[in-house]
């Protein structure tokens, strides 16, 4: 063995031997302070004894810790993942009282309840006081960082690449935020990570770029397309597809898996991740082989199904799991206060905000950050070359909060602070990396349809049909990201209420929402209904949608004259005859009839596509969902998110060129990664990325 591993072992050594000394140092002090904790016999033991006691129990605890917890958690795979975060202190606990039965003479004793509190504080201590050494002694943390190295070196040799080691790249994606929110987060120094990188203090070493989504600005288009190239198919977050009578839902497992297939089929290649990647909290794959917390992959059974290994690497640490369980619960009850607030308050816009909420936000904004951001830093120790991962903390709390106020400012501070902790990492990783941060789309405020008209985009379809309509307006089904999450971690893959899309008489309309985004489809007629056929059967029911105040557009299909925008008082325009006259798009801003003549063309899309009512002065839109902050149609900062990029990589377009749709977003990708000789994707027609064969708008770049 030689020397700098001698030094290796000496170091690990001192360090338990240190997080031992600390842990009984606590046993002690809890002993003291908690009265059913006892150390010693029933008839009293010196100190000396006692410190033995409590040095017994501290190293019995942490040796069960560190050799039956893992065994644990790897067996409540089996259980859902987010009841594993919280019977973290009942396990500690059961530990615990195992640690005090084998001290000798039965010297330590402590009920259930009081096991559980000194278990958590023990398992606190420990990790803070490992971590603080770990951090204080830089020749240990280089050895690691050496050897993490070395077998990266040694797996490139056996697999026939040698030469030096191109940098990585690490893409986050800050799920909802807008490019304007990140950068007022960032000149109002609630992102000092992000203000630092664009050089508010400094000179910068990333340059900030909006692009614009499709019609459908929502995470199922905008990461299919991005990750795989294609999102072509995709109308909305859900949608009704006639030949098979199923409602395809974005974040249901099932469907995430299907339109990846189909996604794979239409470019031909696996995705952005295909080379040594890892893929982390998204809904899609990209191809990697490294998975965890990925939807598409939920679905599947046995030993294909990793995603939910990411769970096991994290939770295996006592302490992670632990430090977790008390952020959870600490973030419940700071979501129970605001909403508490905004009812006393009185604020306007409001949505409910109670029932399984709370705990849905806790995971996106707890549960789902630490362990996504921990596999991230785990990808960077090992080296991976592309690491793609997806934050949906802002997103979740957005949806109910709305896309400003006090409740999201938190969120962007946390973020930024997981962001500095990977910039952080990344300049001991083994390799160099190239930090991009992006998002999939942005959010438009606004109050519900149903708050401000007393009904649902389903009763005003069902009105202009002549069908009765219910005297009470039903809350629309709302499917947020992290929902999604939690259902795979409790093990309920398939959306709940799936069924209630489904009409009671098949020659009923099927109305779904998504954000702003409605879709009315008639499931009796096995193709896609013209306009002349909806108004034979319903002639009142495009006037009452056209007309009604909270609708903006109609996309419907001529059958003589191709696809037509319909707005209000007879406003009509005709998409495929020159010129097209904006109309009723207008106020929706650039390429918004481009956008929506795109979406026309899909196999699936449905046979009225509704978008609503849009304020161009104040950016508000009316959500068809229970939503003050949504996306998914036109209108607005929705339509609007960003790619915060390294100075080092060549311009996402050239000079005077919007970055238009996530297709394109695929290429910019896909042209980085390819930069400085990195990872081998997938390429189209030559050895030039097809973005930079195609695109008159990607700049020369010399190295």
């Amino acid at each position: 063995m030689g020397r700098g591993r001698w030094r290796a072992v000496g170091s690990a050594l001192w360090r338990s031997v240190a997080v031992w000394l600390v842990s009984t140092l606590t046993m002690l002090a809890l002993a003291g302070i908690l009265p059913d904790f006892k150390l010693q016999s029933d008839d009293g033991d010196s100190a000396t004894r006692i410190a033995i006691t409590a040095a017994l129990g501290a190293g019995a605890f942490g040796l069960l810790s560190s050799l039956v917890w893992p065994l644990l958690v790897r067996a409540l795979l089996l259980v859902p993942a987010l009841v594993l975060g919280l019977l973290a202190f009942f396990l500690n606990g059961s530990l615990l009282l195992l640690a005090l039965r084998l001290i000798p003479d039965g010297r330590g004793d402590a009920n259930p309840e009081t096991a559980v509190v000194v278990a958590a504080v023990m398992s606190a201590v420990a990790s803070a006081t490992g971590g603080a050494l770990a951090v204080r002694d830089d020749d240990a943390y280089r050895r690691r960082l050496y050897r993490l190295a070395d077998r990266r070196r040694r797996r490139r040799r056996a697999e026939g690449r040698t030469g030096p080691v191109p940098p990585g790249t690490v893409f986050i994606q800050l799920d909802g935020v807008g490019h304007d929110v990140l950068r007022a987060a960032a000149q109002q120094g609630l992102m000092p990570t992000v203000a630092g990188w664009l050089g508010q203090e400094g000179e910068p070493s990333h340059r900030l770029t909006p692009w614009r989504t499709d019609w459908s600005s929502q995470t199922g288009a905008s990461q299919l397309g991005i990750l795989h190239g294609s999102n072509h198919d995709v109308p909305a977050f859900r949608w009704y597809e006639k030949d098979t009578g199923e409602v395809m839902v974005s974040n249901r497992p099932a469907s995430a898996a299907e339109l990846q297939r189909r996604a794979i089929e239409q470019t031909g290649d696996g995705g952005l991740l295909t080379f040594d990647g890892a893929s982390r909290g998204n809904l899609f794959s990209g191809g990697a082989e490294q998975i965890a917390l990925v939807l598409s992959m939920a679905a599947r059974r046995g030993k294909e199904n990793r995603s939910r290994a990411g769970y096991f690497a994290y939770f295996s640490d006592p302490a992670n799991a632990v430090r977790t369980a008390l952020s959870f619960v600490a973030e419940v009850g700071r979501e129970i206060g605001e909403s508490t607030r905004a009812r006393i308050r009185k604020q306007r816009p409001r949505i409910g905000r109670g029932g399984l909420y709370p705990f849905i936000r806790a995971f996106a904004t707890v549960v789902e950050r630490d362990v996504v951001v921990t596999a991230v830093i785990g990808d960077m120790l090992a080296g991976r070359s592309a690491v793609y991962a997806d934050l949906v903390a802002y997103d979740e709390v957005a949806h109910h909060s709305g896309p400003s106020g006090s409740d999201v400012d938190k969120v962007l501070q946390r973020l930024d602070r997981s962001l500095a902790l990977i910039a952080k990492v990344a300049e001991h990783a083994p390799r160099a990396y190239r930090i991009v941060v992006l998002s999939d789309h942005g959010q438009s405020p606004g109050e519900t349809f149903r708050a401000r008209y007393g009904l649902t985009l389903g009763d005003l379809v069902k009105a202009g049909c002549g069908l009765p309509v219910p005297r009470k307006a039903r809350r629309t089904h709302s499917g947020a990201e992290a929902r999604s999450a939690v259902r795979a971690a409790l093990r309920r893959p398939v959306e709940e209420g799936a069924g209630q899309h489904r009409p009671a008489r098949e020659a009923e309309p099927i109305v779904l929402a998504s954000g702003n985004l409605g879709l009315v489809s008639f499931p009796d007629v096995r193709r896609r209904m013209t306009r002349e056929e909806i108004d034979l059967r319903h002639p009142a029911l495009l006037p009452t949608l056209a007309n009604h105040p909270g609708i903006g557009f109609l996309l419907v299909r001529s059958q003589e004259r191709g696809p037509v925008v319909l707005g209000a008082r007879g406003s009509e325009v005709y998409l495929d005859e020159e010129p097209v006259d904006p109309g009723p798009l207008a106020d929706f801003g650039p390429g918004a009839a481009d956008a929506v003549r795109r979406t026309d063309g899909f196999p699936h899309v449905a046979d009225i596509m509704v978008n609503s009512w849009y304020d161009p002065e104040y950016g508000e839109v009316l959500a068809f969902e229970e939503q003050i902050g949504s996306h998914g149609g036109l209108g607005g900062a929705q339509a609007q998110p960003f790619l915060l990029s390294p100075l080092v990589l060549s311009a996402p377009v050239g000079e005077g060129h919007e970055l238009v749709g996530a297709e394109r977003v695929h290429g910019v990708l896909r042209r980085w990664l390819g930069e400085y000789q990195g990872p081998e994707v997938p390429v189209v027609g030559g050895d030039t990325p097809a973005l930079a064969a195609t695109d008159p708008a990607v700049e020369d770049r010399t190295h």
